[in-house]
């Protein structure tokens, strides 16, 4: 019997758990509210794509400081 599982994707979450006013994202994690609150809501594929999404949110963060 052959199951093909979905991979858990783990939560961007560090513990750092405070909005920017400004920009809007979490300081630890570049998630919104609404991305935090939705993330055990979403599908693996969703997931990923945040994940992807979050990569590129620091790196414009980084390239302003």
């Amino acid at each position: 019997m052959s199951e093909i599982a979905q991979e858990e994707v783990q939560s961007p979450c560090i513990g750092v758990c405070s909005i920017d006013e400004t920009s809007g994202y979490c300081q630890g994690c570049y998630r919104t509210v609404e991305e935090i609150k939705g993330w055990w809501d979403m599908s693996a594929p969703e997931q990923d794509k945040l994940v992807a999404d979050l990569e590129q949110r620091q790196n414009q963060a980084i390239s302003f400081d």
